[in-house]
């Protein structure tokens, strides 16, 4: 019997955390490897996937201030870290599991990226491509999760999905109180008002006034990826 996808077109968001691995720095060529191979198993669906990457493995905007760059300056160079883990990510996608994918810079770079235009990113995104945005939103103080929902409502995504390395949305960290809730669903007033980290308002509100749910799941889970798209009731939502 032949698997059908819930979405048809998907944001994906990976931190740049999740590029580091277990070496806490830089970029793990398991990950790579890994995460092309889940992607792979999505695509073979007929999903269009588009994905956002964080930086944060190599360079963090406020990490600037407590070595003397401002905060401006810093984001930028944040932004920069994002293109090379996308860099890295289009190699692995295509030599690991040879699928065309193209990455769209928001801060121009012809020699390594195309600039990012949004009838572009649709076009290949139909063309059958997985599309990788790099470099934020282009603009200081914004976050990589405000990044991820502008493209998603942009490029008319369905669901945004938030890769972590958790089952999904709990009410305190689960990795330090043992006795954290696991929350299902949740309204984005609701993560709001409650202080629980899911991303920050911005994207938050973005998400909300765009009606793109937002699905919160293991991305280190084999299969996971494959099985939100395909509907399964996998981590956690935030809707409504």
């Amino acid at each position: 019997m032949e698997e059908k996808p819930r979405y048809r077109r998907i944001l994906l968001k990976l931190s740049g955390e999740a590029f580091a691995g277990e070496q806490g720095y830089g970029i793990d060529p398991n990950f790579l490897e890994y995460i092309s191979h889940e992607v792979k198993n999505v695509h073979e669906l007929g999903v269009e996937v588009a994905i956002v990457i964080g930086g944060g493995n190599i360079f963090r905007g406020f990490q600037g201030k407590g070595i003397g760059i401002d905060r401006a300056t810093a984001d930028y160079m944040g932004m920069l870290a994002t293109v090379i883990n996308a860099l890295a990510l289009q190699s692995a996608l295509e030599r690991h599991v040879n699928i065309p994918t193209r990455v769209l810079s928001a801060i121009e770079m012809r020699q390594v990226s195309e600039p990012y235009i949004r009838r572009r990113a649709v076009r290949h995104l139909e063309k059958g491509r997985v599309v990788i945005f790099a470099g934020g939103t282009g603009n200081p103080f914004f976050s990589t999760d405000t990044a991820a929902a502008l493209r998603a409502a942009e490029i008319d995504a369905e669901v945004l999905l938030k890769a972590t390395k958790v089952g999904g949305i709990y009410d305190k960290d689960p990795e330090k109180f043992p006795d954290a809730m696991f929350i299902r669903e949740i309204t984005y007033l609701e993560v709001i008002n409650r202080g629980i980290r899911v991303m920050d308002h911005t994207a938050l509100t973005m998400c909300r006034e765009n009606d793109i749910p937002i699905i919160v799941f293991n991305i280190r889970e084999k299969g996971n990826l494959r099985a939100v798209v395909l509907g399964e009731e996998i981590g956690s939502v935030v809707r409504g």
